[in-house]
C-alpha cells in the first residue's frame, strides 16, 4: 500500500473520529442546558404547590383582602398552566414574574397583621417560598451559565462546522425583566 494512501486514511479517520467526540460534546452540552431548563420548571412547580396553602393561610387573617388573595390565585393558575401545556421557558418565566408581582402585594398585606406574620404555618410557608425562590434564581443563573457555555462550544471553529452540520442552534440566554433591575428607593426619614 503506498505511502500517501496510508496518510490520506490516517487523516481521514482522524477528521471522523474529531466529528465523533465533537458531536457527542455537543450532545452533552446540549442536554444539560435542557436539564438545566427542567431544573427551573422543578423549582415553579414546586413554588405553584406552596402557594395554595399560603393563600389558604392569609385568608384566615385577612378575608376581608380578596382582591390580593384573588390575584395571587389567577397568577399562579397562569404559572402552573404554563408548566402544564408545555410552553416555552420565556412564557413560563413571564408567568412566574406575574406570580413574584402578586405573591409581593401578599406580602404586603401580611405585614399589616402582625397575628399572621406570627403564625407559625405561615413563617414555615415563607421560609420554604424564600428558599424556593432562592432556587429559582440559582437554577436561572445554571441555566444561563449551560447555554452560555454551549452557544461558546458551537461558535468556535472548527467545532462550528460539525455544529452547522448537525443544525445545533444557540440557546437564548434568560434577561432579568425590568421591573426587578429598578435600585429600590429606601427612606430613612419616615
Amino acid at each position: 500500500m503506498p505511502i500517501w494512501l496510508i496518510v490520506i486514511l490516517v487523516l481521514l479517520l482522524l477528521v471522523i473520529l474529531y466529528t465523533i467526540l465533537t458531536y457527542n460534546g455537543l450532545v452533552k452540552g446540549k442536554n444539560n442546558v435542557l436539564e438545566s431548563s427542567s431544573a427551573i420548571d422543578v423549582q415553579l412547580k414546586r413554588r405553584n404547590d406552596l402557594i395554595p396553602n399560603l393563600v389558604e393561610t392569609v385568608k384566615g387573617y385577612a378575608a376581608h383582602e380578596k382582591t390580593v388573595l384573588e390575584d395571587v390565585t389567577r397568577a399562579r393558575n397562569l404559572s402552573q398552566s404554563t408548566l402544564d401545556k408545555q410552553a416555552s421557558l420565556n412564557d413560563k418565566l413571564a408567568a412566574s414574574d406575574g406570580l413574584t408581582n402578586a405573591l409581593g402585594r401578599l406580602m404586603a398585606v401580611a405585614e399589616a397583621y402582625p397575628d399572621l406574620k406570627a403564625n407559625s404555618n405561615f413563617t414555615q410557608l415563607m421560609n420554604e417560598l424564600s428558599n424556593t425562590e432562592d432556587k429559582i434564581s440559582y437554577t436561572r443563573q445554571l441555566f444561563n451559565s449551560m447555554s452560555a457555555n454551549f452557544n461558546t462550544s458551537i461558535q468556535q471553529f472548527p467545532a462550528n462546522l460539525v455544529a452547522q452540520s448537525f443544525n445545533f442552534k444557540p440557546f437564548e440566554l434568560l434577561q432579568t425583566p425590568e421591573n426587578e433591575k429598578a435600585v429600590p428607593k429606601v427612606d430613612f426619614k419616615s
